[in-house]
């Protein structure tokens, strides 16, 4: 196997509670949500108030709040204030921030799935983590009411022989599992100007492989696949940082919040229409678009639910 494999996606077990504890008894959420997996979340930011449904950790190493591989409730995807500037743990504040500006009429799950070191250094994150938070999803998913997942994280460098996107079996068999569920999981295309592969894992088939556009056309850091990346979105608008601060920001990250967000607006608009309806919606409303290399379709969320 190819070193960066090995060492990306080398397999480490993590004991991930399935069942509901005490505390998640009974416990339901009317409003639709989107499960973000990211980094770190600052919670106390007025733009999620009432808008974080829970909050989960799930590494690979014991660096989650509680001093262990696995916490969910509050403040399980928070740090302290100084370390979110650290390693680019700004990143899940920033696409939270996206999400709920594109849907607010929806909750979020935020899924931490990336480790800090007490330097603030990011620790490896290998596939085993990828699965084990989309298990938690899976199995959490009628508590929260998840409509789907979204994930502007991934690989660029994991190829295997001919084939670019590794062989992650089990990761791929969740992905199918949540689609079977009519939960679709985002992942974003990647930023590296490559316009014949897109990240793992939205090279997985069954993700929903999501690229950076506008009306003008692909944006050129967009990654792409004519075969496999399935929809464009905006990658361009202001993001919130830890702390209330406000940038410009850009990338396929951001055009995955979009992406998933309005999904679910699709879904509220119109509940009875499962995952492969929507998705041939989209894909029929959608916007051509051509890039420097690529072709695509740039999700029309008007076209699709009107106004």
């Amino acid at each position: 196997m190819n070193k960066k494999i090995t060492a990306a996606l080398i397999a480490l077990t993590l004991l991930i509670p399935t069942t509901a504890n005490a505390a998640l008894k009974n416990q339901t959420v009317d409003v639709p949500t989107l499960a973000i997996l990211d980094t770190a979340l600052d919670t106390s930011l007025p733009i999620f108030k009432d808008k974080i449904a829970y909050e989960v950790c799930i590494l690979e190493w014991n660096t989650c709040p509680n001093g262990q591989t696995f916490m969910e409730g509050p403040g399980s995807s928070s740090l302290k204030p100084e370390m979110y500037s650290k390693s680019g743990f700004d990143h899940g504040t920033q696409m939270a921030s996206v999400a709920v500006a594109t849907n607010p009429n929806m909750k979020i799950v935020f899924v931490r799935v990336i480790g800090q070191n007490i330097n603030g250094d990011r620790q490896i994150t290998s596939e085993s983590t990828v699965s084990n938070a989309l298990e938690w999803v899976l199995n959490n998913k009628d508590k929260f009411n998840i409509q789907a997942i979204s994930m502007s994280l991934g690989h660029h460098e994991l190829s295997l022989y001919n084939d670019y996107c590794p062989i992650t079996p089990k990761t791929k068999s969740l992905v199918q599992s949540l689609a079977a569920a009519n939960l679709p999981a985002f992942f974003a295309a990647g930023n590296n100007r490559d316009y014949t592969r897109i990240d793992w894992p939205s090279c997985i088939k069954e993700s929903i492989a999501i690229g950076a556009a506008t009306k003008n056309g692909i944006e050129l850091y967009s990654n792409g696949d004519n075969a496999l990346l399935d929809f464009y979105a905006n990658g361009a608008m202001k993001v919130t940082l830890p702390g209330g601060s406000t940038k410009n920001g850009s990338g396929t990250s951001i055009s995955t919040q979009v992406a998933a967000s309005q999904w679910i607006a699709i879904k509220q608009a119109k509940p009875t229409l499962g995952l492969t309806e929507i998705y041939s919606l989209i894909s029929n409303t959608a916007t051509p678009v051509k890039g420097k290399a690529n072709v695509g379709k740039l999700i029309n969320l008007k076209g699709v639910i009107g106004g």
